[in-house]
């Protein structure tokens, strides 16, 4: 870009240092709302309010489906590509996983 460059886009930076701090903030939250530890210990904790009769049943599937969707969404944001295997239904319509279509030729 330039030395010429810099100096234009100089008024520019606090707004830059700015999205670069709000980018870290969220990306913090995500990590810990996502955490399978602090996920697992909501499950505990929900399970002891149930058996206490603090909440009822179907507020304590409510809030478990939620937990178990943030375990799994989170597990799949952080899993390897060799980890996950992609499944026909996740490839689309009308395709097979790769190992599939190497076994036919």
């Amino acid at each position: 870009m330039g030395l010429v460059g810099e100096l234009l886009a100089l008024p520019l930076a606090p707004a830059r240092g700015t999205l670069w701090v709000l980018r870290q903030v969220v990306a913090e939250a995500e990590r810990q709302y996502y955490d399978p530890s602090a996920i697992r210990a909501e499950l505990a904790r929900l399970t002891e309010l149930l058996e206490a009769g603090e909440i009822g049943e179907a507020e304590f599937d409510r809030r478990e489906d939620e937990l178990l969707t943030r375990l799994g969404y989170g597990a799949r944001r952080g899993a390897a590509p060799e980890a996950a295997p992609r499944t026909a239904s996740q490839d689309g319509p009308g395709t097979a996983p790769e190992e599939n279509r190497t076994a036919t030729r």
